[in-house]
C-alpha cells in the first residue's frame, strides 16, 4: 500500500504513523505541499494522511484549494484518509463543516474521552497532545469519535474517514522538535496552563501509539 502523508510545517511529521507504515510493509512518501506546491494524484494514494500545521482552511492558499479537491476525489474512490489537526479541519470543511475559532485554546496535553464505539479497541480515556485554536463542526452523517474537557468536536468518523482534532502520532522526540521550535504557542493565553518544559517533561503515553495503529488499522480495511 502506497502512503501519500501531506506534511505542512517542519516539526509536524508524521511521528507512529510512519511507525506504524513499516509494521505493516507500506511505503510511506511525503508531500510537503506548503513548501513545494506539489500533491499526489488519486490514482497514486492507496491511503492519505493529512498532518497539522500552523495555516486554517479558511486560508486562500490555492494549495490548501487543491487539498480539500483530492479529499473528496478519494472518499468517492473509497480511499482511506486520516487527518490530524489541520488535517482533520481540511476534511470537515471538504464535506460542508465549518472552521473557526474553539471556546479554548489548547496547548499541551489533556484527557480526551472516547464518544463512539465505532472503532473497536480504543480506550475509554485517553491523554493527548493538543495544539490549536480553531476547531472543525462534525460534518453531515459523521459520528462524533473523541471529546475533550474544553472543546467538544475533538474527533469523528466518516465513512473511510477519521478526523482528530488533537495529536496522537507524536513520539517523544517529535513532541520536543514541537516545543522547542514552537513553545511560545503554549505561553500566549494557553487554555491549559501549560509551560513548554511542562509539555516535554509529561512524556508520551506508550498506549497513544497502540491507539494510532488501531484507527490505522481499522482505515485501511475500510
Amino acid at each position: 500500500m502506497r502512503i501519500n502523508v501531506l506534511q505542512h510545517t517542519p516539526n509536524e511529521g508524521p511521528g507512529s504513523i510512519q511507525e506504524w507504515s513499516h509494521a505493516r510493509g507500506h511505503e510511506m512518501y511525503v508531500y510537503h505541499p506548503a513548501q513545494f506546491h506539489k500533491l499526489p494524484t488519486a490514482d497514486q494514494t492507496d491511503m492519505l494522511v493529512i498532518l497539522g500545521g500552523p495555516m486554517s482552511p479558511n486560508d486562500d492558499d490555492e494549495w490548501i484549494h487543491q487539498e480539500r479537491t483530492l479529499v473528496r476525489q478519494l472518499h468517492a474512490q473509497q480511499t482511506p484518509i486520516f487527518g490530524a489537526c489541520f488535517g482533520a479541519q481540511q476534511i470537515s470543511k471538504a464535506f460542508g463543516g465549518q472552521v473557526g475559532a474553539a471556546p479554548h485554546k489548547e496547548g499541551g496535553w489533556a484527557p480526551v474521552y472516547r464518544q463512539s464505539t465505532v472503532i473497536e479497541g480504543i480506550p475509554e480515556q485517553l491523554a493527548a497532545l493538543h495544539w490549536h485554536q480553531e476547531m472543525f463542526s462534525i460534518p453531515d452523517g459523521a459520528e462524533l469519535l473523541f471529546s475533550s474537557d474544553l472543546v467538544t468536536n475533538q474527533g469523528f468518523v466518516l465513512d473511510n474517514m477519521v478526523g482528530l482534532q488533537f495529536h496522537f502520532e507524536p513520539l517523544a522526540d517529535n513532541v520536543r522538535e514541537i516545543v522547542v521550535n514552537d513553545g511560545e504557542y503554549a505561553l500566549d493565553h494557553n487554555d491549559l496552563h501549560q509551560t513548554p518544559a511542562e509539555i516535554i517533561d509529561h512524556g508520551v503515553p506508550a498506549e497513544n501509539q497502540q491507539v494510532m495503529f488501531t484507527i490505522l488499522d481499522y482505515l485501511s480495511h475500510q
